[in-house]
């Protein structure tokens, strides 16, 4: 008798969090035990092999051009007949099934306490796993360079129009990290291209918190034209950390949304995203033992292995889809030798050349729905860096001490996380039974313009209040924002999932964060605006950004549309796995 789909993946993902959480646990009780210099070194050491792994010709992650042909031509027969079995075996609205009694020893089936979890539920796991490791390490790296950055001794403690600035930086760096990222798509293919980017970042990570802890402790500083390098290198460290974290991000969704189809993504997605919750709350929870323990750069360190160690789970979940016939990279592949046996005057040189940012706009001519959601996270990530400038601002005047700091604000982004985790896992999967995609974006920011209109009339808003409205709009954000952005690209085809979603994602997040933070900065220099002046500037950021995101829910297919649009591009049976 055939079980509830939903347990397919319940109970793996319930088995896998349980055992992150208590390595998570274990890993804090046991810091006390280790040495700052020993995790710095440790950290660096592993970031540099992690460079050196995936450069190397000879190691077994090295790009995947060579073999990813070969592969699928060789299995191209009996990926055929696990498709034909696997479409009749999964139904269209959940790929993630589940039976009881024996299975095929070569259908991939794995038997979990009397359940049958198919390759698409493993592969799906094994990338949600990793994007939480990377969240997990984020967690970290948040508060850390956030309070170095803060710092009057370290970075730029006192100067109000500092933050915003280097938030305004964050754009032209996201900038040459999706560039990069979109030559190595171009070249590798979207396997090569995660692994290579998230081992690129952990390396960044921590070669720099080596550094900052080295300069740390000379007894001179080291000047450069008789300024202190150190700030500055903070500096540089706090606007790489606000840049990377959505790239890597993006291409864990893209590989997901390649998997599963609309019908499934509107009940795993946010559960899925409740995992990234659940770890970013218990890193978050840990951040002030950590620190009181390995000190700011050594936790830095340990972010840094975390992200490198994240590229182990994601190099499972394409090892999986590649031997079962559902890689997402096989599309890359197609479309390349597409390009080489065209006869016409755009040959296959001419399609490498064409522009990232040619293939975006592109896109956004053919797709009306992705120009909408670009505009919208525009305008949402104003509402957000605006109250994240005022939360910045008013933690740094109540608490000035460093690490009481850090644990102050690593407790409050676990609680965000916490509540997250609650809407993911036990609110929004059930709400999103009964509504169709569109109620919930009309939804989402009428709420946070209700609480920006709360603080906008206080004379002299507290910590708790601009914390608690910041709280609200991130726990939204992470939420149903995050699952509602997710699934508008699952019916959709693969440049829109792996080039458009990267654009959209790395500058639509970080250039509405910049474009923001450069216009509070140049308003808090020449005006000197203070804590009210930001509330009633997030409450007219949340009045555009309610207006971009109800044109935004126009464009949304509903359920049974993008069930259409999924079967159209992927076949008659839109359960079937994509090629």
């Amino acid at each position: 008798t055939r079980q509830s789909p939903r347990l397919s993946l319940l109970a793996p993902m319930a088995a896998s969090l349980a055992c992150s959480s208590s390595a998570a646990i274990a890993a804090t009780s046991a810091l006390p035990h280790i040495s700052r210099g020993l995790l710095l070194r440790g950290g660096a050491v592993a970031a540099a092999a992690a460079v050196s792994s995936a450069l190397s010709p000879s190691s077994p992650l090295h790009d995947d051009d060579s073999n990813n042909t070969s592969n699928s031509s060789s299995n191209s027969n009996s990926n055929s007949a696990l498709s034909d079995d696997g479409s009749s075996r999964i139904a269209a609205s959940s790929a993630l099934s589940v039976s009881g009694g024996e299975t095929s020893a070569d259908d991939g089936n794995v038997s979990l306490f009397g359940l049958t979890i198919t390759p698409e539920a493993r592969a799906t796991l094994a990338m949600a796993l990793a994007m939480a490791t990377h969240y997990g390490s984020y967690s970290f790296a948040r508060p850390t360079t956030l309070s170095l950055f803060t710092s009057a001794k370290t970075g730029f403690g006192g100067k109000t129009a500092a933050y915003p600035l280097a938030m305004g930086l964050v754009s032209p760096t996201s900038l040459m990290l999706l560039l990069g990222y979109g030559g190595l798509l171009e070249r590798s293919g979207p396997r090569a291209a995660l692994r290579r980017s998230s081992l690129y970042c952990a390396a960044t990570l921590g070669v720099a918190a080596s550094l900052v802890h080295y300069l740390q402790g000379l007894a001179e500083p080291i000047t450069l034209g008789g300024t202190n390098i150190l700030p500055y290198l903070v500096a540089a460290l706090f606007v790489f950390r606000e840049s990377y974290v959505q790239l890597v991000t993006s291409q864990h969704w893209s590989f997901m949304s390649s998997v599963l189809t609309p019908a499934q993504s509107s009940v795993w997605f946010a559960p899925i995203s409740g995992l990234t919750s659940v770890m970013s709350a218990v890193a978050g929870m840990g951040v002030s033992s950590v620190v009181h323990n390995l000190g700011l750069t050594g936790t830095m360190g340990l972010a840094a292995v975390m992200l490198a160690l994240s590229t182990l789970l994601t190099e499972s979940a394409y090892s999986i889809s590649e031997k079962y016939g559902f890689n997402p990279g096989a599309e890359h592949d197609q479309k390349i030798a597409a390009a080489k046996d065209k006869k016409s005057s755009v040959g296959a040189d001419d399609v490498h050349k064409q522009s990232l940012f040619r293939k975006a706009a592109d896109l956004f001519s053919r797709v009306p729905v992705l120009k909408a959601l670009f505009i919208e996270i525009l305008a949402s990530q104003g509402v957000s860096t605006i109250l994240n400038v005022a939360y910045v601002t008013k933690l740094s005047s109540v608490i000035p001490d460093d690490k009481e700091r850090a644990g102050w604000s690593g407790k409050f982004f676990a609680i965000i996380n916490v509540v997250s985790g609650f809407l993911q896992f036990a609110v929004l999967p059930q709400v999103m039974q009964i509504i169709e995609p569109s109620t919930l974006w009309r939804i989402t920011p009428v709420i946070v313009l209700g609480f920006a209109s709360n603080m906008s009339f206080t004379k002299d808003p507290s910590l708790y209040l601009i914390a608690g409205t910041f709280l609200t709009m991130k726990a939204l954000e992470f939420s149903a924002r995050r699952m509602l952005d997710e699934m508008v690209y699952v019916p959709l085809d693969y440049d829109a999932r792996y080039i458009g979603k990267e654009v959209i994602g790395v500058l639509g997040y970080r250039f509405g964060k910049s474009g923001t933070s450069l216009a509070v900065s140049a308003l808090t220099s020449q005006f000197g605006f203070g804590i009210s002046e930001l509330s009633w500037l997030t409450c007219a950021a949340s009045l555009v950004w309610t207006s971009c995101t109800w044109r935004l829910s126009n464009l949304v297919p509903t359920k049974a549309e993008a069930e259409d649009a999924f079967a159209k591009i992927h076949g008659k049976d839109g359960g079937k796995k994509r090629r």
